[in-house]
């Protein structure tokens, strides 16, 4: 048990992060699986009006928990948020573009949109924390 617990408390950081991804995954998938059943009776091969409108949900309801949640649980930031906010946003935006134009890449390839959508949320994810690590929640050292 010493163990488990020296191996989260040296990798406490990743180890939330990957816990909240997890459940800004739900929360995003949610809204976006949500959205295509409400507007477009549950298509698997979306067209790009449509993946983008899907991608725009799926975002806009990751952005909005994710940021809450890193800030608290995972970089346990009190900067205050009006500095912060727009830096999250912006780096979301970027990823916002990944996800939308690989989606629409793959999906063009007749990739079914789970299994797009399965590709795409790791390479955001990845990209999501090194731009949160590095860009928004950095905690500048003392010295």
């Amino acid at each position: 048990m010493e163990k488990i617990k020296t191996l989260y408390k040296k990798h406490e950081e990743i180890i939330v992060y990957l816990i909240v991804g997890v459940l800004t995954t739900i929360v995003a998938w949610g809204a976006k699986f949500g959205a295509n059943a409400l507007f477009f009776h549950n298509t698997m091969y979306p067209t790009p009006f449509e993946n983008g409108v899907l991608s725009t949900v799926n975002w806009t309801a990751g952005v909005i928990f994710a940021y809450f949640t890193n800030r608290r649980f995972v970089f346990k930031s009190k900067e205050p948020m009006r500095k912060e906010a727009p830096k999250f946003v912006l780096s979301r935006v970027s990823t916002w573009v990944l996800d939308a134009v690989a989606m629409m890449a793959l999906t063009a390839m007749n990739i079914n949109l789970v299994v797009a959508t399965l590709i795409t949320a790791v390479l955001v994810t990845i990209a999501n924390y090194v731009f949160s690590k590095i860009f928004v929640f950095n905690k500048k050292k003392i010295q």
